[in-house]
C-alpha cells in the first residue's frame, strides 16, 4: 500500500499540485540542484522559519526527489514570502518528524502526515 500510495502522491504533485502552487508569488518554494542534470529545481512544500533556520518535513524521506537532491549538493535556497534565501539543508533522521509536525503550520502538516510514508525532518541553515 505505501509504494502505491507514493506513486499516486507523487504522480499527482508532480503533474497537477506542483506546477500550480508554483507560480503563486507567496508559496514557499525549495529550490535544489538537480543530481543529474544540474539545474535548479523548485518544488513548493510548507514548513516554517525559526531563526536563522527553515524546518519542513519530507513525506517520503529519501525516496523524495528534492531530499535526494540535497545528499548530492546541499546548498540550496528557500523562497519564503516572496523573497529568496540561500541556504545549507541537513537531513535529520534522529529527529522526531511527528513531533516537528506539531511546530509547523497545520495544513501542510496534516497532509504530510496523511500522505508520507516515512518522514523525514530537514533543517535549511539560511546565510542570508
Amino acid at each position: 500500500m505505501s509504494d502505491r500510495r507514493f506513486r499516486a502522491t507523487t504522480a499527482f504533485q508532480r503533474h497537477v499540485a506542483n506546477p500550480l502552487t508554483r507560480l503563486m508569488p507567496f508559496q514557499t518554494l525549495l529550490e535544489t540542484t538537480g543530481r543529474v542534470s544540474g539545474q535548479p529545481r523548485r518544488t513548493p512544500l510548507g514548513g516554517r522559519r525559526v531563526g536563522d533556520a527553515f524546518w519542513l518535513v519530507s513525506e517520503f524521506g529519501t525516496k523524495s526527489q528534492y531530499v535526494r537532491n540535497i545528499q548530492a549538493d546541499p546548498r540550496v535556497r528557500v523562497r519564503i514570502g516572496g523573497r529568496w534565501h540561500h541556504g545549507t539543508a541537513h537531513l535529520l533522521p534522529d529527529d522526531d518528524p511527528v513531533a516537528r509536525l506539531r511546530t509547523l503550520p497545520r495544513g501542510n502538516s496534516a497532509a504530510v502526515k496523511a500522505l508520507g510514508t516515512q518522514l523525514l525532518t530537514i533543517r535549511v541553515d539560511l546565510t542570508d
